[in-house]
């Protein structure tokens, strides 16, 4: 596991500067908590979806798209997962988590569940999300990339700018630092 470490990292203005600078930025209303080591994060956006509508078994998201991108070079962007909310089945855990600090990744916005929360905070990793279970999800190659992410009133796409802090989240079509 890699220690939470703000020695390598600049400081990002907050998400309340961020939203007085730029009136177009869009501002997220969500009961976002934050479980990652890393409080503020930022960057591009890569969204996944990690539930089927149209599935037999709608109520558990499926993490393979999680999972596999959280073990390729991120680059400092930030993962947004759509788990539609689904709270009965975390989308991530310590071991998925420690691989996407490992491969360069800001942090997660998550709607839906994570777990392992004792250890998630340890990791210099931002992470958001609805909540926390103790169950994890499956993998059945379920979901989609490049999907578009409705979350508290914002639509979040691939190649958004997304900076979150213990404030909560803004978004933008532009990088804003």
């Amino acid at each position: 596991m890699v220690p939470v470490s703000e020695t390598d990292r600049p400081r990002q203005p907050s998400t309340c500067d961020l939203s007085d600078d730029h009136p177009e930025a869009r501002v997220v209303v969500a009961d976002l908590r934050d479980y990652g080591g890393r409080e503020a994060f930022g960057g591009p956006a890569v969204v996944v979806r990690c539930h089927d509508p149209e599935d037999t078994d709608p109520g558990v998201p499926d993490n393979t798209l999680v999972k596999q991108l959280c073990g390729t070079p991120g680059e400092g962007r930030v993962l947004v997962v759509d788990a539609g909310a689904l709270l009965g089945h975390a989308v991530l855990g310590d071991l998925i988590a420690a691989d996407a600090v490992a491969h360069g990744w800001s942090g997660l916005v998550v709607v839906g569940a994570v777990r392992d929360v004792e250890v998630l905070r340890t990791l210099d990793l931002g992470v958001k999300a609805l909540a926390s279970v103790p169950r994890k999800s499956v993998r059945r190659g379920l979901g989609a990339r490049e999907a578009v992410c409705d979350l508290g009133g914002v639509s979040i796409s691939d190649g958004d700018f997304v900076y979150a802090d213990a404030t909560g989240v803004v978004v933008s079509a532009t990088a804003l630092v």
